[in-house]
């Protein structure tokens, strides 16, 4: 079972009385990007100190190296801040706001963002992939407003550092609603706009060294105020990694297998724009690194179908196998918790020791009353919990 992180008495945040168990904490931030980090920072201390810690054991135990030494050469290989302060600045500043809350080094607070990125860096050393997340789509039909939802598995050393950030509106930016951990701005979120971001790593796609960031991504698609804006910058910013996102408009849903040369539209149903899916492998984009050509062949070929995301893929690919109309939260709800395939199950439960979990299940609703709904680790361990945005009341 998964247990309720329980931090020190002083801090009301993350204690939690019995009926509120397994509840993702929700982090009020508001102001420009330093405040906004500088709240985050003071908030969640010591949670930060206490991830920043064990991320750091991470690193030491799957390269065998001195883990600040291998920080210090993953910043000097890669180049990621030109084109962060290009397209979105007040990120940087929120990083520094997150560093002088919280006492940690500025350059450990900006690795830490680089989840998706460190992977890559040391994937291109150890050719050792290291993704697991599974994502729907469905648009809006005469019986529901559109969906888009996702398990988002990571690895065991953020158990327990679940936050919702809860951004208030600015006069540029409208309010937002982040799923992420302590110390990090983002891993998947929705506006009050209706526009919702949910994203799964395609390890075998090229990558950029200067590219944007999977997290500062988000950050830039859920500060605009329109879906032709947000689709806009999504498809015309460099990205730094090979990514699978499903992307929520209003209405519609949209699928994009991206790399950092190519922005390929996904539909599981040649010609049909309805229910979108996906998990960790791509399948239209071909804009492959050199090391995972025979992988990327053997996939298209069907002989990989054995396989954890192809099996994860074709769980989702029976279940999500509707009419849109006939597919409510209550099924996907049911979707992100199946386990259809024991070895590579959609729903991934936290086990010590383990390699990965589902940290968080969300189902992100973009239309009508519009909400996000998290669970606290995998959605068979935890109920859904529902926040609707003040815009909304």
């Amino acid at each position: 079972m998964i247990n309720a992180f329980i931090c020190q008495p002083g801090n009301k945040i993350f204690a939690q009385t019995a009926s509120e168990a397994r509840a993702v904490p929700v982090i009020e931030l508001s102001g420009n990007g330093y405040n906004r980090g500088l709240q985050h920072g003071t908030k969640l201390k010591k949670e930060i100190a206490d991830i920043f810690a064990k991320w750091k054991m991470n690193i030491r135990m799957n390269t065998n190296r001195d883990p600040d030494s291998v920080l210090t050469a993953f910043r000097t290989a890669t180049n990621f801040e030109p084109i962060t302060r290009k397209y979105i600045p007040a990120v940087l500043d929120e990083l520094k706001g997150i560093a002088d809350g919280s006492g940690q080094p500025y350059q450990d607070v900006y690795a830490f963002q680089l989840v998706d990125e460190f992977w890559i860096y040391l994937d291109k050393q150890q050719h050792a992939s290291n993704h697991h997340c599974s994502g729907i789509g469905v648009p809006a039909t005469a019986n529901h407003p559109a969906y888009i939802a996702q398990n988002m598995d990571l690895e065991n050393y953020m158990h327990g550092y679940q936050v919702l950030l809860h951004l208030a509106p600015t006069a540029t930016e409208p309010e937002q609603y982040i799923l992420s951990c302590a110390g990090l701005v983002a891993l998947a979120g929705m506006n009050e706009k209706g526009i919702g971001l949910c994203m799964n790593t395609l390890m075998e796609l090229q990558a950029s060294e200067e590219g944007l960031p999977v997290a500062f991504m988000i950050k830039g698609v859920l500060s605009k105020q329109t879906g032709n804006e947000a689709m806009q910058f999504l498809k015309t910013v460099k990205h730094a990694s090979g990514q699978n996102y499903i992307m929520g408009v209003g209405d519609s849903v949209y699928n994009f297998e991206v790399s950092s040369n190519e922005v390929v539209r996904f539909l599981p149903k040649a010609g049909e724009s309805a229910v979108v899916y996906h998990t960790n492998h791509a399948l239209l984009n071909h804009d492959v690194k050199e090391w995972y050509k025979k992988y990327h062949e053997q996939v298209l070929s069907g002989e990989t179908k054995n396989r954890n995301s192809e099996a994860r893929f074709a769980s989702l690919e029976q279940r999500m196998n509707k009419q849109p109309a006939d597919i409510s939260t209550d099924v996907i709800k049911t979707t992100l918790r199946s386990k259809d395939n024991a070895r590579n199950p959609v729903c991934r439960v936290y086990k010590e020791g383990g390699g990965g979990f589902t940290f968080s299940s969300l189902i992100f609703t973009l239309g009508g009353k519009r909400s996000v709904q998290v669970t606290y680790g995998s959605p068979d361990q935890s109920e859904y919990r529902e926040y609707f945005f003040k815009a909304g009341k």
